[in-house]
């Protein structure tokens, strides 16, 4: 069952009371999910900003093709390979099953639209190609990835293929793919921009990606996304605001728009902690956790591609089989969703900003609300009103007959960004918290607000 959060007034409550309130929101699981786990880190200092079963035992899915991608950044910078050099597609290759490119066997496909194709597209024919290209077969290449992992300080990572289709022994943690996605930027920063691509043109058509993330989240550069029914929704991504870099990891989402919501909150709640550590705010250095990555520094700086525009969340494919899912006693994902109501860490963010340079944040209602929508069920935070619309409507349309009297209202939260809530309102208290519990039992990740 999700928490209710209630709103925390500014006068005649301290810092400890918000702290307490911090650590609700952030143990108050919406539902069990063994398959969850996350982290935060920012690149600066490599601080772990959040960390939520960061080195339990997850499946990659298609993260694993950032290793592919490691490896062919490699032989680019040897000059084994460069990007308009030939890949061979074999029999083997053009068979694997979606999501792919549909190479033929016997063709060719140059170096640098494998890696759009693995980026964007997520291609397991692709991968494939690669790894034949590199290793001279799938299996051999496994390994290679594996050693490699190993050099990159990624110890509980095991690759036996280069796509991430299932297979119970290919296994990793959410820190070694922060560690990973951190590694690629760093040590391959003139080929970052890939992976802030959402098109490319193959053989005359248009090939779009899975990654809604770069078009919705302000700041959102780059990464991957990965799905497997073993492994739930799984996101790398990395994103800037104020020339600060976070890199986050979230694993075993139940959606991809579940997941998406939470990889935005857990990035607003890094931004606001690592921007009050930097300024030495004693509440930010609070030490939650003593928990550092390490990570090596290059002089070469990451230049993020532009950001592509909000686009319509496209559907995102999954693999026929899967192994058994994996054993854990893992948290589930917190019910959180990105600028969530009456959140504390933003009362924590507003009172450690001095008065006179203090943001100015209004709230605007865009469906004004009814003096008895006192409770409602908030479903996810957008930076655009018309998906927090589609979103907050689609949660309206799988509701109980019972709670017909519930309606769409859309929050617009303007500040140094513009985020809109999506409600559904006009509930009383018992209304609200049976409308989030069918929606969760749907597999939408939802809030019960009062207001």
């Amino acid at each position: 069952m999700t928490a209710t959060i209630i709103r925390i007034r500014r006068h005649g409550i301290g810092v400890i009371a918000l702290l307490a309130c911090l650590a609700i929101v952030m143990a108050n699981p919406a539902q069990a999910n063994p398959r969850y786990a996350a982290i935060v880190v920012d690149i600066e200092s490599g601080e772990v900003l959040h960390a939520a079963n960061a080195d339990e035992t997850r499946y990659p899915a298609s993260l694993t093709k950032m290793m592919t991608l490691y490896m062919l950044f490699e032989q680019l910078e040897r000059g084994e390979l460069r990007l308009d050099s030939p890949l061979q597609v074999s029999s083997y290759a053009a068979s694997r099953q979606a999501s792919k490119l549909y190479v033929k066997a016997g063709s060719t496909l140059p170096v640098e639209t494998a890696i759009q194709a693995l980026v964007i597209r997520s291609a397991n024919d692709v991968a494939v190609v690669v790894a034949e290209a590199l290793g001279g077969s799938e299996a051999n290449f496994g390994r290679m990835m594996t050693d490699k992992a190993r050099q990159l300080g990624m110890p509980r990572t095991t690759f036996r293929n280069p796509h991430g289709l299932p297979d119970a022994g290919q296994t990793t943690t959410a820190r070694d793919m922060a560690t990973l996605s951190i590694r690629l930027m760093q040590d391959f920063p003139q080929y970052y921009h890939y992976f802030s691509q959402t098109r490319f043109t193959w053989n005359g058509n248009t090939i779009t990606g899975h990654n809604r993330l770069l078009g919705s989240y302000p700041g959102a550069d780059g990464m991957k996304t990965g799905f497997i029914r073993a492994s739930g929704f799984n996101v790398a991504t990395s994103a800037v605001r104020d020339g600060r870099r976070l890199v986050s990891v979230v694993m075993g989402g139940f959606t991809a728009a579940s997941r998406d919501t939470h990889m935005a909150d857990l990035l607003d709640r890094g931004f606001v902690r690592a921007s009050l550590y930097g300024r030495g705010d004693w509440v930010a250095q609070a030490d939650f956790s003593g928990d550092r990555m390490g990570i090596e520094r290059t002089p070469a700086a990451v230049t993020p591609a532009p950001v592509a525009p909000a686009r319509t969340p496209e559907i995102q494919l999954a693999s026929l089989q899967a192994p058994e899912p994996l054993p854990s006693a893992g948290a589930s994902m917190p019910d959180t969703a990105q600028g969530s109501a009456n959140d504390p860490i933003r009362e924590l963010m507003t009172r450690a900003e001095p008065a006179a340079t203090q943001r100015s944040e209004t709230l605007h209602r865009l469906e004004p609300v009814g003096s008895s929508a006192s409770w409602g069920v908030q479903v996810g935070a957008f930076s655009n009103a018309d998906n927090a619309r589609l979103h907050a409507s689609d949660a309206a349309g799988r509701l109980n007959q019972d709670l017909f009297n519930a309606r769409v209202d859309i929050d617009e939260v303007t500040g140094s960004q513009t985020v809109f809530r999506a409600r559904l309102v006009n509930l009383d208290e018992n209304q609200a918290y049976r409308a989030c519990r069918s929606l969760a039992s749907e597999g939408m990740d939802c809030m019960v607000v009062n207001f």
